[in-house]
């Protein structure tokens, strides 16, 4: 099959060497004027020949021509054939005309020179640019070709379940493939079969690419890597062109792992598309799902896919048969983030003092890839300040670089503008601190980070939460309004400094009311189709499942609810006013508290439970 395609190409190139010939000779070459001997000394005589060249067989040159009005013309090439005339030199010194010989017509010279040598030169390059083209990634050759990187089990840089942490539970579904590819015959023997396709579902940076790696492997075997988009392509027919490809060559390297990265780019919804349901996506969709019922699962190929859409992916690729298992990979616990710690640590100098578990701690929500970010900000800060290793410091100022950005400071505020605020989170840290099922205030600072945070005042949780109570979600609301109630109180006006704060409140109070039920008047009631992200052609219309009555009921809710959260945080601002002065003076003079301090500022005891970061 390569041969006949060579063999085309070849033909092909050599019809156009030749037609480019043709053409450059018609287009390219001299257009002369035919003219008779007698009329050629005819010219000679009258002394119209400007210059020519005399050849044994052929005289060629160019002849001024005399308009109507007796202007002289542009010169007019010519060329005749010559008669042995011995008075032709005598007459064209005569005239003055400037003549030269030309050497006899050698055929075999003008062979080489015009037809041979440039179809040599032309022959070479494309045999070079055929070579260069055949291999892998070449955007000429190899258009139908699948870019799949092949990673083998050479025993250099081998990843194994030793490196992935804080997915225990993944891990466990995962080494039922790995003993699959590792010992086929215990699960034949039984008649078992293994699923086809492994779908690894979760948030970006939870270690999804890792963990398919670390399968490879563990089972010793060729791993296949390719990102969905690569499939799909501007030209029709080449994203199925590639899907085959893809599954020949993993046959032949079979028992082998094919990794799919972000397959919901392939792998969408057929016709959601607005402009037709016949699209390159969907054809190299469906020639996805007819090459995964294709093959045997016995030959040893697992397809292992990654999302973190699996909401838009077509019903047919999650059928049992095509990907029969789908695990989901969470963000890592308190455990977890410890696990995910130390190993990312291993490559760094880490000071013994280091406590993981604490760091842990104050990383709720964190992906294994934002801590592996810490890890290396921590170990770029300890270089920068010429430390021998990480320190507990490093690791601190890490996570506030991750959380909020880097510091700015560039940016200078006037007096004012740093009172107003140390004021905004004076307010927010006094309510967190007094209120009792809020988590307790972990550093507060006034220094500008990131593109618009002025300041900020973080909340750690003690421990991982997975649900939040009725109390615990308005005390939320009131901490995130203390800031402005506190502007309101000390200033007398109010700024934009709150515009985040209430951005959050608004969300929190509108889902207290419409996701979870809490609202006494309405009660237990979810408004609103509750849909993931929106994309092409799915969702764009979103239907209304409650009447207009009910909506002004559901405003009328929240304004309530946003307005009681306000007052509470007024009055105790109000009945603490000395505690909160002395918080903004101190915060005005050191820039950054942490919580230890803010507790004796407030002559505060230390609290047994948790909260979110609060940014401006």
């Amino acid at each position: 099959m390569k041969n006949n395609k060579r063999r085309s190409f070849s033909l092909g190139y050599i019809l156009l060497f030749f037609a480019i010939v043709y053409l450059a000779q018609m287009f390219f070459s001299p257009k002369a004027e035919e003219v008779s001997y007698s009329q050629f000394r005819l010219y000679l005589k009258n002394g119209y020949i400007s210059e020519c060249t005399v050849g044994q067989n052929i005289i060629r040159g160019y002849y001024k021509k005399l308009s109507a009005e007796g202007g002289e013309e542009d010169k007019i090439a010519f060329f005749t054939v010559p008669i042995q005339d011995q008075a032709l030199v005598n007459e064209l010194e005569e005239q003055k005309v400037r003549f030269k010989g030309a050497p006899e017509n050698n055929f075999l010279k003008s062979m080489i020179m015009w037809w041979i040598i440039p179809f040599g030169v032309m022959t070479l390059v494309w045999f070079l640019l055929l070579k260069k083209f055949s291999g892998m990634g070449s955007p000429f050759m190899s258009f139908g070709k699948a870019k799949v990187k092949l990673y083998s089990d050479n025993g250099t840089q081998k990843i194994t379940f030793a490196d992935v942490a804080g997915c225990d539970e993944a891990k466990e579904e995962l080494k039922e493939i790995k003993d699959f590819l590792a010992y086929p015959d215990r699960f034949q023997k039984l008649g078992g079969k293994i699923p086809k396709g492994v779908l690894l579902i979760g948030s970006p940076g939870t270690g999804k690419t890792l963990l398919a790696k670390a399968v490879a492997g563990e089972a010793g075997v060729h791993f296949f890597s390719i990102s969905g988009s690569d499939f799909v392509e501007m030209f029709v027919g080449m994203g199925a062109a590639r899907v085959r490809d893809m599954f020949e060559q993993a046959k032949e390297k079979a028992p082998c792992i094919v990794f799919i990265d972000e397959i919901d780019s392939v792998g969408r919804q057929r016709g959601a598309g607005l402009g037709g349901g016949h699209d390159e996506r969907e054809q190299t969709l469906n020639q996805l799902l007819a090459e995964m019922d294709g093959f045997n699962s016995q030959k040893g190929i697992i397809i292992i896919a990654a999302t973190n859409r699996p909401d838009v992916l077509d019903n047919a690729l999650l059928r049992p048969g095509r990907f029969d298992r789908q695990i989901t990979i969470d963000r890592p616990d308190l455990s977890g983030r410890e696990a995910v710690l130390a190993v990312h640590a291993k490559s760094v100098k880490i000071d013994p003092d280091v406590s993981f578990k604490t760091i842990a701690k104050r990383t709720p929500g964190f992906t294994g890839a934002d801590l592996a970010n810490v890890i290396n900000e921590s170990a770029l800060l300890a270089a920068r300040h010429n430390k021998n290793s990480v320190g507990m410091e490093d690791l601190e100022a890490a996570i506030d670089r991750v959380l909020a950005g880097p510091e700015r400071k560039s940016r200078i505020m006037s007096e004012a503008e740093k009172k107003t605020v140390a004021i905004h989170e004076s307010g927010h840290t006094l309510i967190a601190a007094m209120l009792p099922k809020t988590d307790p205030v972990h550093k507060v600072s006034i220094i500008p980070r990131g593109t618009a945070a002025l300041g900020y005042t973080m909340q750690l949780p003690i421990e991982d939460k997975y649900l939040t109570t009725e109390s615990e979600l308005l005390e939320n609301i009131c901490v995130l309004l203390g800031g402005r109630a506190a502007e309101e109180i000390i200033l007398d006006e109010i700024s934009t400094g709150a515009q985040n704060d209430i951005e959050k409140v608004s969300k929190l109070a509108r889902n207290y009311v419409c996701r979870f039920g809490m609202s006494k008047k309405i009660g237990p009631q979810t408004f609103g189709r509750q849909s993931g992200n929106i994309f092409l052609g799915h969702d764009l219309v979103q239907e209304k499942e409650y009447s207009e009555k009910t909506a002004v009921t559901i405003d009328e809710e929240v304004t309530k609810i946003i307005n009681e959260c306000y007052e509470k945080s007024r009055k105790l601002i109000q009945d603490n006013r000395g505690k909160l002065n002395v918080l903004i003076k101190k915060l005005e003079e050191c820039e950054v508290l942490d919580g230890e301090q803010v507790l004796e500022l407030l002559n505060l005891k230390k609290k047994d439970i948790s909260l979110s970061g609060d940014k401006e």
